[in-house]
């Protein structure tokens, strides 16, 4: 009987450890799987990341170039401004040119139709801020306007 318990425990044992050998195999075989499927999970991960990298690069190129359409569109339009403003600028210079003399043509009329187109010397000094008074204006009454842009500095 001892030698059958001995022969029972011995063979008990080495059904424990084949059970433990196996055991031990299916868990590194787990193990193995388990790893593998991390190094799957984190390749997919940094695909994904990586994909993500690309598509705010991409966002980051077409923004700059937005960008630089919307400044050459403000710097086209800042110099249609500035051309605009010194056309004004000539404009208003012509204007305050031409009233000047409408002002000078109808103080003449006015003049030539209260004194029955006779013009005499005293007459002349009655009104020292006449435009008739200064012979220098005579020779500017049948000038061009000659204003431009190049005569105002901004």
């Amino acid at each position: 009987m001892a030698s059958s318990s001995g022969n029972s425990s011995g063979s008990t044992q080495i059904q424990n450890s084949g059970s433990e050998e196996d055991l031990q195999q299916l868990m590194d075989q787990r193990k193995r799987k388990r790893m593998q499927s991390n190094r799957e999970s984190a390749r997919r991960s940094r695909m994904r990341k990586q994909k993500h990298v690309d598509d705010l690069m991409a966002q980051v190129a077409q923004l700059k170039k937005e960008n630089n359409q919307i400044l050459t569109s403000v710097n086209i339009t800042t110099q249609h401004y500035l051309n605009v403003e010194a056309e004004n600028s000539v404009l208003s210079a012509q204007m305050v040119e031409l009233s000047q003399r409408l002002d000078s043509l109808n103080d003449m009329l006015n003049y030539i139709n209260t004194s029955n187109g006779v013009i005499e010397a005293q007459d002349l000094h009655t009104c020292p801020d006449s435009f008739m008074n200064n012979p220098w204006n005579l020779m500017y009454l049948n000038q061009p306007i000659m204003a431009s842009a190049d005569m105002f500095q901004y």
